[in-house]
C-alpha cells in the first residue's frame, strides 16, 4: 500500500467524523501522543486521531481506505519494534478506549483495547480473579492477548490469548464483528497469536480465575559468581515445579536500591523471580527449595498478587531505549547457561537483563492448532532485553545483544512469538507459525486482502489477493 501524508482537507473530514480528537503535527499534544514506551521509535505521523468507540475507528479505517493512508494501532505503544506508529500516515490510537466491566459470577472481563494490564489486574483483583497478563503494569492488553500473552500465571492458566473467550473487530473494509468460537470462528482463532494483522480489536473478552488476592512469590539475588550453579539449580527445580510455579531466571546488575548490600550495587548479579499460583502457604513449602540456595537478598514471602505484577516495573519506565532477542529452547542446556553467565558480567548498559524463563505446564497442554501459534512443546525461552538512555550507545547495545543471540543459536529451537523480539521480516513470522502460517494468510486474503495492517510483524496477503485487492 502506498503512503500518502494526509493533508488538511482529509484531516478536516476526520475531524468532523468522529467523536475524539484528531491531533494534528505542530502541538505538545501531539509530541506526547507519537511517543511510545521504546525510545528508538521516532516517528512523525500525518495524524492521531483518539478513537472514542468503534464508530471513530471505522471513520478512520474508511478514510485510510479512500486516501490510501498508511494505518498504524496504538493501545498499550509498548511493542518494542514501534509498530503502533506510522511515518506519514494515520494512528488509530485506542488509549482512551478503557472500559472495563468484571462479572465475578461467570468469571468474565470486558475490557476496551485502550486498558493496561495494571489496569485490569485491579478491576479483576476486587474479585479475587486474574487472567494471564504482562508483567509490567503500563503494557496494554491489546498487543499482548494478539500476540500470545506471557506472563507469571502462564504454567497454570495458559497464554491470555489461550483465555480469550471473545474479541470485537473493525476490518479493513469498515465491518465491524464479533468472533467467537461460533461467529466468525475462523478469524477468532487468527486473533489468538496472529497479531494485529486481520484488523483492529476494540475490545477483548476473557476468562477470569480465582488468583489472590494474596500469593506467595518474590525475588531472590545472588553474586555472579555463583551463577552458573544457581541457573543448573533452578534448572533441576523446574523439572519438577508444579504448573502454579512461574518465574525466571535473570542475569542483571543489581540497582542502587535499599534492599541490595551496598557493596552488591552496580554489580553483575543473578536473580530468581519466582511466583506461586495458588495457596500462600503451600507456595512457601514448594518455593523453600529456592530459599535454601543462600540468597544474598531474600524478598520472597506472602505478597499481593498486584505487587507481583509490579516486581519489573521499576526497571522498565517509559522512555529508555530497547533492543530485544529471544528464542525458544527445547531444553536449557549447560552451554547456554555458559553462555549469558558470561555475558552477564560485560554487560554494555546496566539497564539490561538477559533471562531464561521456563514454559511448559498448561501452555504445552494446549492442542496445538487451538491458536495460531507455531510452537507449543518448547519447555524454555531465552530473552536478552537490552536497555540504556543514551543514544550515542545504540550501536554498542544493539551489538552487543545481536552476538549474545547469534552465540545462542545452537541451543536454540526457534518459533520465538512475535512480541517477544525486536526482528521482524517475512522467514521471522513464517518462523513464529510455521504449519499454520498458510491458514493465516487464507485469512488475511479474506479479511485484508490489500493489507492495510501491515506494520508489525505482518502476514502478507497471498500475491492473488494483493492483485485483487488493488
Amino acid at each position: 500500500m502506498a503512503t500518502q501524508v494526509l493533508d488538511s482537507i482529509a484531516l478536516e473530514q476526520l475531524a468532523g467524523s468522529v467523536k475524539g480528537e484528531v491531533i494534528a503535527p505542530g502541538s505538545d499534544e501531539y509530541e506526547r501522543a507519537r511517543t511510545v514506551f521504546n525510545a528508538m521509535v521516532d516517528r512523525h505521523p500525518a495524524a492521531i486521531v483518539k478513537c472514542r468507540d468503534p464508530h471513530d475507528v471505522i471513520a478512520v479505517v474508511e478514510l485510510a481506505r479512500v486516501r490510501a493512508a498508511e494505518v498504524s494501532i496504538r493501545a498499550g505503544g509498548h511493542g518494542v519494534t514501534g509498530s503502533q506508529i506510522t511515518e506519514g500516515g494515520v494512528v488509530i490510537d485506542l488509549t482512551e478506549m478503557k472500559r472495563i466491566h468484571i462479572d465475578p459470577e461467570a468469571r468474565v472481563a470486558r475490557a476496551q483495547a485502550g486498558v493496561t494490564w495494571g489496569e485490569l489486574d485491579a478491576a479483576s483483583q476486587e474479585h479475587g480473579l486474574a487472567v494471564t497478563g504482562g508483567r509490567v503494569p503500563s503494557t496494554g492488553i491489546a498487543g499482548l492477548t494478539l500476540g500470545a500473552g506471557s506472563g507469571w500465571l502462564e504454567r497454570k492458566l495458559g497464554y491470555t490469548c489461550d483465555n480469550l473467550l471473545e474479541a470485537d473487530i473493525v476490518t479493513a473494509d469498515g465491518r465491524f464483528l464479533r468472533c467467537n468460537r461460533e461467529e466468525n470462528a475462523e478469524l477468532f482463532w487468527a486473533l489468538k497469536g496472529g497479531g494485529g494483522n486481520f484488523g483492529v480489536v476494540t475490545q477483548f473478552t476473557y476468562r477470569l480465575h480465582p488468583v489472590g488476592p494474596m500469593i506467595y512469590g518474590g525475588m531472590l539475588v545472588f553474586p555472579p559468581f555463583a551463577g552458573r550453579e544457581i541457573a543448573q539449580a533452578y534448572r533441576a527445580f523446574m523439572e519438577t515445579a508444579p504448573d502454579e510455579v512461574g518465574g525466571a531466571l535473570a542475569f542483571l546488575t543489581a540497582p542502587p536500591a535499599p534492599f541490595v548490600p551496598e557493596e552488591a550495587r552496580g554489580k553483575p548479579a543473578v536473580g530468581i523471580i519466582a511466583t506461586y499460583a495458588g495457596d500462600a502457604e503451600e507456595g512457601e513449602r514448594v518455593l523453600q527449595p529456592l530459599k535454601d540456595l543462600g540468597p544474598a537478598v531474600d524478598m520472597v514471602g506472602p505478597m499481593p498478587y498486584m505487587g507481583a505484577q509490579q516486581l519489573l516495573e521499576p526497571g522498565n519506565p517509559h522512555g529508555n531505549r530497547h533492543y530485544w532477542k529471544a528464542d525458544l529452547m527445547d531444553e536449557l542446556s549447560d552451554g547456554a547457561i555458559d553462555l549469558i553467565c558470561d555475558a552477564g558480567m560485560r554487560m554494555v548498559s546496566p539497564l539490561t537483563v538477559a533471562l531464561f524463563q521456563p514454559l511448559g505446564g498448561a501452555v504445552a497442554r494446549v492442542p496445538q492448532g487451538a491458536t495460531a501459534l507455531g510452537r507449543r512443546d518448547a519447555r524454555w525461552a531465552y530473552h536478552v532485553l537490552s536497555q540504556w538512555t543514551d543514544p550515542a550507545d545504540d550501536e554498542r547495545n544493539v551489538e552487543w545483544t545481536r552476538d549474545l543471540a547469534t552465540s545462542l543459536e545452537p541451543h536454540s529451537s526457534g518459533g520465538v512469538y512475535i512480541t517477544f523480539t525486536s526482528d521482524s521480516g517475512d522467514d521471522r513470522v513464517q518462523d513464529v507459525y510455521r504449519s499454520h502460517y498458510d491458514r493465516l494468510v487464507a485469512i488475511k486474503d479474506r479479511y485484508d486482502p490489500g493489507n492495510m495492517f501491515h506494520l508489525g510483524q505482518n502476514i502478507r496477503p497471498s500475491a492473488e489477493a494483493a492483485a485483487r485487492a488493488r
